[in-house]
């Protein structure tokens, strides 16, 4: 069934950059999909020179797949396969993301540049993890803080980081006003901000339905107040990139010139190619930005647009004695990971936690002034003289390479995603790392007559 748009968006685009009243019906009547993916640079296969996520992902004849232009880790697919029985979609190989959504990478590249080091980086509207997983592979020496205001959202947040399995993620359930305690402390802050969904209707026809000019207003006042509450923390020089998934200008130009007169932001061009055409607006106060139509593109409707902070005095942030492991929880713990690593292990009620030395200091000071959900990875817990190694560990890049591993074909890994019982009758006993494709999945202890399965229960795949 054909979609029936709202006349009055149509109507309230007609004088905007680029906007193409028939091509936009068209393509929204057309029923194409595309799908794309953004493989993680630390898991992602290597076949022939090319990054592949696995066979169940999706493959062109050659093996190669397209590249969404705007960032290297981007592939398009042919066709949107069962996500849901690629056991390397639950490992984190890759993040099955909005090929649009991804041009903050390319953004990045522009604003920040190649020295991530030491740079402390917020994702404010983190779930459910696309933004956050991409700033994480691009921020690889950075700290990113992914919070997320909604508690029920900032599970599957966890979840999605807990599979992309870098170390560098502290999560946070917060409202944005609570970040007022970090003046001047984040050199980057990424809002996704909430919005109306204008632009993903091909993709959520239901956001049809709830789409209206008082929700559009309603959402400005909410992405104003957001912005209001957050730049503040941002340092001088610091770059702030605002984005939506709505066409409507009130969400988008509109907020910009806000931020230009507001919070005394200036704009900064970022120049996209010309044969990806993407449309350069420029707002009534100068500010840059880029909308995304689904006719000029393979891509959805989204818009991007970043900032620079000019000014700002420096402030010393002074954080607490963060409860960390004793020697001998230590010592056992370094049995279970990789030898060369440098990290600060602490107590977080009975697990054990491990985040870069370089940020313990971060991780205490937002532990003091914000509810902390997890920080770095979640390595296991001491239960009596035993220690027992937490699904986190096992998606990490940090489980010990003289960890036993059980290695499946696609047929037992799916079993194991579905929780049901495994056999090996040639393995010792003992907890194993069962992998697939060099990949791990999860935990199995091996008894004397039986395979416990420790894939979480809440995680597992309810098809057959």
């Amino acid at each position: 069934m054909p979609l029936t748009l709202p006349q009055k968006l149509i109507d309230s685009l007609r004088h905007v950059k680029g906007f193409d009243e028939k091509a936009f019906i068209n393509i929204h009547a057309s029923g194409d999909q595309v799908t794309s993916i953004r493989l993680n640079p630390a898991k992602a296969l290597i076949v022939n020179g090319e990054y592949l996520p696995g066979r169940q992902a999706g493959s062109t004849e050659n093996g190669l797949l397209p590249t969404v232009p705007w960032c290297p880790y981007g592939k398009y697919l042919p066709e949107r396969p069962s996500f849901t029985f690629d056991p390397l979609f639950h490992a984190g190989v890759y993040y099955v993301q909005e090929a649009s959504s991804m041009f903050l990478w390319y953004m990045l590249e522009k604003t920040v540049g190649k020295n991530t080091k030491g740079l402390r980086v917020l994702d404010l509207c983190a779930a459910p993890g696309g933004k956050t997983t991409l700033l994480s592979s691009y921020f690889i020496d950075g700290l990113i803080v992914a919070n997320e205001t909604i508690r029920s959202r900032s599970n599957i947040l966890m979840e999605n980081i807990a599979k992309w399995g870098n170390d560098n993620v502290i999560i946070t359930n917060n409202d944005p006003k609570d970040f007022e305690k970090f003046e001047n402390y984040f050199d980057v802050i990424v809002i996704d901000a909430p919005c109306s969904g204008s632009g993903l209707f091909r993709k959520d026809n239901a956001a049809i339905e709830e789409w209206s000019e008082e929700n559009v207003m309603l959402c400005n006042a909410r992405q104003e107040r957001i912005l209001a509450d957050v730049f503040p923390v941002l340092k001088k020089e610091g770059i702030l990139i605002y984005s939506t998934c709505s066409y409507a200008e009130q969400e988008n130009e509109q907020v910009c010139d806000w931020i230009i007169s507001a919070c005394q932001l200036s704009t900064v061009n970022c120049q996209p190619e010309n044969n990806w055409n993407i449309i350069e607006t420029v707002s009534n106060k100068g500010a840059y930005g880029y909308r995304f139509y689904p006719y000029n593109l393979k891509g959805e409707g989204f818009f991007i647009a970043a900032f620079k902070k000019n000014d700002g005095d420096e402030v010393h942030h002074h954080s607490p004695p963060i409860d960390a492991a004793s020697k001998n929880e230590i010592e056992i713990v370094r049995n279970w990971v990789k030898k060369d690593t440098e990290l600060f292990f602490f107590k977080q009620n009975e697990n054990i936690l491990a985040i870069p030395e370089q940020w313990k200091e971060d991780a205490a000071l937002i532990q003091k002034h914000l509810y902390l959900r997890r920080a770095g990875i979640t390595v296991g817990a001491l239960k009596h003289k035993d220690f027992i190694p937490h699904h986190e560990l096992a998606l990490s890049l940090h489980a010990g390479n003289e960890i036993l591993r059980a290695v499946v074909n696609k047929e037992e890994a799916v079993r194991f995603l579905q929780k049901k019982e495994l056999y090996f009758d040639h393995l010792p006993k003992g907890w194993a790392l069962l992998s697939f494709e060099n990949i791990p999945l999860g935990w199995i202890k091996i008894l004397q007559n039986r395979v416990n399965n420790y894939y979480p229960a809440e995680w597992r795949i309810l098809k057959d």
